[in-house]
């Protein structure tokens, strides 16, 4: 009797692993807005935001809940599958036509592997100024590591690049075909959107934000769009038309240089986000 085999479930990075080191850092954050831009820029991403997303309503919102999806993708044990099961079917009914009038649907396989995709060749990027340059070795991990998130997220080995050999061709062949700037990158990138306070934390916190809010706006705007389009990979700036000038790549690097220099002394509970924290708890008992 020939017994069926159930396909075992995916599991997350290893412990120790690359990710597992660079997810859960605080430097993270400063990562995710060009690994969003980068995402958006595909036609049927950008659309399906635009029209689905709550992402001017509720920004803050929004960033968190999209926050603890990637930390539970890594260090969420059984609960990563689950996460995985969830995106899929909160974008189970995500259609529509995308910026250059074609049907998309979310869950169309080259359109979710894209959105996976962004991810390493920005956090490769990034890490040349808010870390140490990944080795060779270390690159090669990480992408392994990436397949296993991309699993996670349900989507299947034929659909994402399996080595880093066939992953920049198939970057390339994306930046030159399908990736440009259309209304939702220029939003996220715009120093004059209208972006409400922050709704979360104690009330003493909120009324101040609230109160002090539109000083303090647009020097958090520029602040987001320097980094997005700095730790944006220079071939992805191209592809969406957006300057990088000498002076700003020198700034860059001299905000590179005080965050590898501060960051590494914080005590754990500032340097690390809280399920990451948890995590390295739970691997050390």
């Amino acid at each position: 009797m020939i017994e069926s085999r159930t396909p075992s479930a995916p599991t997350p990075p290893p412990p120790g692993g690359v990710l597992w080191s660079l997810t859960g850092d605080v430097r993270t954050l400063l990562t995710l807005p060009a690994a969003l831009t980068l995402q958006v820029a595909h036609p049927a991403v950008g659309a399906g935001v635009e029209e689905h997303s709550v992402f001017r309503t509720d920004p803050w919102g929004r960033g968190e809940r999209s926050l603890r999806s990637l930390q539970l993708w890594v260090y969420g044990g059984e609960a990563a599958v689950e996460e995985g099961r969830r995106l899929r079917r909160l974008h189970r009914t995500i259609q529509g036509t995308d910026t250059r009038g074609r049907p998309y649907h979310a869950l169309t396989p080259a359109n979710y592997a894209w959105v996976h995709a962004t991810g390493y060749p920005v956090f490769a990027h990034s890490q040349k100024y808010l870390n140490r340059p990944l080795t060779e070795a270390q690159e090669r991990q990480m992408y392994a590591e990436w397949l296993q998130v991309g699993r996670i997220l349900g989507i299947h080995d034929r659909d994402m690049p399996q080595t880093i050999e066939e992953f920049w061709p198939y970057y390339r062949k994306m930046l030159g075909d399908e990736i440009a700037s259309n209304a939702v990158v220029e939003e996220l990138l715009s120093v004059d959107a209208k972006v409400p306070a922050p709704g979360r934390g104690p009330l003493p916190v909120r009324l101040l934000l609230r109160l002090f809010w539109p000083v303090l706006l647009p020097p958090i705007a520029r602040f987001r769009r320097f980094v997005t389009v700095g730790f944006l990979p220079p071939d992805a700036r191209e592809a969406l038309g957006l300057e990088w000038t000498d002076a700003q790549e020198r700034k860059l690097r001299r905000f590179g240089r005080v965050v590898r220099a501060v960051v590494p002394v914080l005590p754990e509970r500032l340097r690390y986000l809280p399920l990451a924290r948890e995590a390295r708890a739970r691997f050390r008992r």
